[in-house]
């Protein structure tokens, strides 16, 4: 057989797929723990650690399209940068394998979700190795595997049998609460004796302060897929993120996490990483503190008895203006609150033409609940609502106010209850228009105010009333002053409020991890003892959720795991000394974030058996330490699409881990990076379909598909779009370091680019000249020799062994691959004019490429007489002496314009480039004689002259 060796698609084959071989049998990419299972050589335990991680992939049956490895090929690059500068590098990749995708096509085929998801991970890994990323892959895993999600299940059981301590700002075990309870020391609500109450009444005490808890609570209830969801996995329309199903707002009991416990410090923790400062404000908006008051309007139920109307509000001084309440249409107090009949000072606007008010309000309750929070408050669209029948009092002036239902107010922000002061809302100034109320301006707007809700500053007026006088007062001046009025008449206190909600932690899903949760006779809860997990998922008949209508909101939800009577009811001893009884499962499961939320720590200490990782290791690879104060993973590079999802529970779970004493990280991310999208061009025919992009024509300026024009447009890529690119065509066409180059090369690592597979040739190129540079295409020979490179070449060396280094830390792929380029090309022309490439020259070359290019630079390493893997061998340093610039090109200004250039040393003064400017023959010519009056010097760069 013909040996080859010119680079092309057949021999990079070759080499990318023996080197792939080569590591994984020498183990090149195990990473040793300093001490435990994974120990290993002392001496690269004592580097300076660097722990870079992708965010989970979910193993797609669809594979990978080219899309889809840019994160992953640029945590290669950076990892493989780091090893080579001296760092003992944590790098590996596991799967994020429980959710709907699966399931779903486990109900439409009938094949179990784990041998789908296992089919998939194993393609995935075979595309992902082909694209030879440095993954240790012996700390790989998949969330489904019963040893991970053991510890997903006691992480859970940790936040069960937690409660936070305001006082001391921080989680603590149950059993101290209940120490308190029982000697005193805190009161127990209802002011009884914590022996009095019965174990039903203990257990609802204790699930009030639970950071996992159960509770009758608002859930968007989904029919169309049978399951509840998150707020954040319903869309601004009100449909399901997955599926795009009709969503509505049900009363249902959910598995919860109190996560609002931490909502300051998930706000104020923020300012210590390092992360995009769009991702910092979309989490401080989502926690969304506000500071204002607490306010109680008393007001009169159906029955007679007295009730309060608690709203928040962050502009207490306007009490004065409150002329309506208005109620979240879910509110509790509403049912309560609405008479048998419209009261004698109903006026018919606020009746919606309804009989009664409970009519009124039934009917306005169906509508709402079929629109989305987002749609809700919309503030184009116009307000509606009906009047409950019932009125409250304003605290400050005493005068009777009605109270309306509308679902402009959401029952998840604040109280679920507004107290509305048209004059200073436009909100409620387009209500009380609408509705015909009154509006009573508490703040002076300026003399050329036109009119409508005032929202700025001013001074009080309107405000004064028995014991108070507000007016004339500044904002803040008046805050203090009725805050301290409501407080002394126990009318309500200063407070602060957040947006942020506690997770919903509940799905009616098969594929999920089992809640490590059996419930008594009496419905208590209790926690499987640790001896117990994993509960491992049953065999069931039926994956699916019972899903209804998509439109039938009259539905409840009923779980596949309901339906296994054998595996629901169960006879254990849970050790708590009451011996064998008899106990029900929970049958919900938990949602696909669950396994995502402590990933990072599984991946320091993949086989430890008895806890999740263990603390030391944990600490070497992710403790805190001055460039990280709060510690966490040194890189993690992923979407921003997960800013409000995966990262705050995330951070929610590593602080509940961090509290009770299990991790020394108080933050599981310290520097987040954002990649950007691989876009590609979708084409599109008359009816709006997408065609399949490949055979697509391009003709007379036009696009042509099956002889029809079709228009074309940037999008996503995918498989529903007909766009997708495989990775492993460009890899059979190419080979996998050219592809990498590529998506290195598109642009800036942070930005989306299109895809354009006639350009991946331009990197092709340049590998191609990299290996004539060192070896001959005929015979494979080594061409380079060992004599010394001439000075220009050394200083372009140094020059690029700089700024390539600089590049390749700060993320900057692309322009580091620009001057590796521009480096070979140098070189290429020396050596076709007959100049022969030296040693130094060819070796500088390979290692500057071997983060980005790894099996080429492997063999060219190889080839040029190393026995050792270029993986670990140091990165170049450059000389400063030689990296700096001889010269650098000044810029003369006249009037700012440019009359001169000048080649100046990069150290000139700014004296010597001022009369270098002033001397140049140019500037005399441009200057005609003119004086002087000033002259701008920013050596070694500028000179701006001023002429008199």
């Amino acid at each position: 057989m013909t040996q080859i060796h010119k680079y092309g698609a057949e021999l990079a084959a070759d080499i990318e797929a023996r080197w792939q071989d080569y590591w994984e049998k020498h183990g090149t990419y195990e990473t040793p723990n300093p001490f435990g299972d994974l120990a290993g050589d002392p001496e690269l335990a004592a580097r300076p650690t660097k722990f870079v991680m992708d965010m989970f992939p979910y193993p797609s049956g669809a594979g990978l399209h080219v899309g889809h490895p840019l994160g992953y090929i640029a945590t290669d690059v950076y990892s493989r940068f780091m090893r080579m500068t001296g760092h003992n590098v944590l790098y590996t990749l596991g799967f994020d394998a429980f959710g709907l995708p699966a399931e779903q096509y486990a109900v439409q085929t009938g094949t179990h979700p784990r041998v789908s998801t296992e089919a998939n991970i194993a393609n995935m890994k075979a595309q992902l190795r082909r694209l030879g990323l440095g993954h240790d892959k012996r700390r790989s895993f998949e969330t489904i595997d019963p040893g991970y999600y053991k510890w997903t299940q006691w992480i859970f059981l940790q936040t069960f049998n937690s409660w936070y301590d305001e006082a001391a700002r921080r989680a603590r075990p149950i059993a101290d609460l209940v120490e308190e309870f029982e000697q005193g020391r805190r009161s127990v609500p209802g002011d009884r004796a914590w022996a009095e109450l019965t174990e039903r009444e203990r257990a609802d005490v204790l699930g009030g302060y639970r950071l996992a808890y159960a509770s009758d609570a608002p859930v968007n209830w989904c029919p169309g897929l049978g399951t509840v969801l998150a707020n954040e996995e319903v869309t601004a329309d009100g449909r399901s993120e997955r599926g795009n199903f009709p969503v509505f707002k049900a009363k249902l009991r959910q598995w919860n996490m109190r996560i609002t416990a931490y909502a300051d410090r998930l706000i104020d923790d923020l300012d210590a990483l390092d992360w995009p400062e769009a991702i910092k404000l979309q989490q401080r908006n989502w926690i969304g503190r506000s500071e204002g008051a607490r306010v109680d309007f008393p007001t009169t139920a159906a029955d007679g008895a007295e009730e309060t109307v608690t709203v928040f509000t962050t502009r207490p001084d306007t009490l004065f203006g409150a002329t309506y309440m208005v109620l979240a249409p879910e509110h509790p107090l509403v049912d309560r609150i609405v008479p048998a009949a419209w009261p004698q000072a109903t006026r018919e606007p606020w009746t919606g033409g309804h009989a009664t008010p409970a009519e009124a309000v039934a009917a306005y309750r169906a509508q709402a609940a079929a629109k989305s929070d987002v749609e809700r408050q919309a503030e184009s669209r116009e307000k509606t609502g009906v009047f409950t029948g019932a009125f409250a009092v304003n605290p400050v002036n005493g005068e009777s106010v009605p109270v309306f239902v509308a679902d402009y107010v959401l029952m998840g922000y604040g109280t679920g209850a507004i107290m509305a002061v048209p004059g200073q809302d436009p909100r409620d100034w387009d209500f009380a228009t609408v509705f015909d109320l009154p509006i009573v301006r508490t703040v002076q707007p300026p003399a050329d105010f036109d009119g409508g809700a005032y929202t700025g500053d001013g001074p009080a007026i309107n405000s004064s009333g028995p014991g108070i006088d507000l007016d004339g007062m500044g904002v803040e001046e008046a805050k203090r002053t009725v805050i301290a009025h409501l407080e002394t008449a126990g009318l309500g206190e200063g407070t602060i409020n957040y947006r942020l909600r506690d997770w919903l932690f509940s799905r009616q899903r098969y594929w999920g991890e089992p809640f490590p949760i059996v419930y008594d006779e009496d419905g208590i809860a209790h926690a499987l003892p640790e001896s117990m997990l994993p509960l491992e998922l049953p065999e069931v008949d039926d994956y699916s959720p019972r899903t209804f209508e998509p439109d039938d909101a009259d539905t409840e939800p009923e779980t596949p795991l309901s339906r296994n009577d054998a595996w629901v009811h169960v006879d254990l001893d849970l050790g708590d000394g009451r011996g064998v009884r008899r106990y029900r499962r929970e049958t919900n499961t938990m949602p696909n974030w669950a396994g995502s939320c402590w990933y990072e720590m599984r991946y320091l200490d993949p086989h430890n058996d008895s806890a999740p990782v263990d603390r030391g290791i944990e600490e070497h690879w992710m403790g805190p330490r001055a460039d990280r104060p709060h510690g966490g993973v040194d890189l993690y590079i992923g979407g921003a699409e997960h800013a409000v999802l995966h990262l705050l529970y995330a951070r929610f779970w590593s602080k509940v881990l961090y509290d009770l004493g299990h991790v020394s990280a108080v933050e599981p991310f310290h520097k987040l990076y954002n990649q950007g999208m691989i876009q590609a061009y979708v084409y599109r025919d008359e009816r709006g379909f997408p065609v399949p992009a490949a055979e697509v024509e391009e003709r007379d300026g036009g696009y042509v598909h099956d002889g029809k024009p079709v228009r074309r447009e940037l999008g996503k890529m995918g498989k529903s779009l007909k766009n997708a690119v495989s990775p492993d065509e460009v890899c059979a066409e190419y080979g996998a370091d050219t592809l990498r180059l590529y998506e290195m090369a598109m642009g800036p690592l942070d930005v989306s680019r299109p895809w354009d597979t006639r350009a991946v040739v331009g990197q092709f190129r340049l590998l191609q000249r990299l290996w004539r540079n060192v070896l001959d295409e005929e015979t494979g020979q080594v061409t380079v020799v060992d004599a010394a490179p001439d000075e220009p070449t050394l200083r372009a060396l140094h020059k690029a062994i700089d700024g390539v280094g600089r590049d390749l830390e700060a993320l900057r792929f692309n322009t580091a691959i620009a001057k590796i380029t521009e480096l070979n090309n140098l070189v290429t022309k020396a050596a076709v004019s007959g100049t022969p490439v030296s040693r130094e020259t060819a070796e500088t070359l390979v290692l500057l490429i071997a983060p980005l290019a790894p099996h080429v630079a492997e063999e060219l390493w190889q080839r040029l007489g190393h026995s050792d893997s270029v993986v670990y061998h140091p990165f170049p340093v450059a000389d400063p002496a030689l990296a700096a610039d001889e010269s650098v090109t000044c810029v003369v200004q006249i009037k700012g314009k440019v009359k001169a250039r000048l080649d100046v040393a990069p150290s000139i003064s700014d004296a010597d480039l001022e009369a270098a400017a002033l001397a140049e023959p140019a500037v005399i010519r441009a200057l005609d004689g003119a004086s002087v009056r000033k002259v701008i010097v920013r050596a070694p760069k500028l000179v701006n002259i001023v002429p008199g």
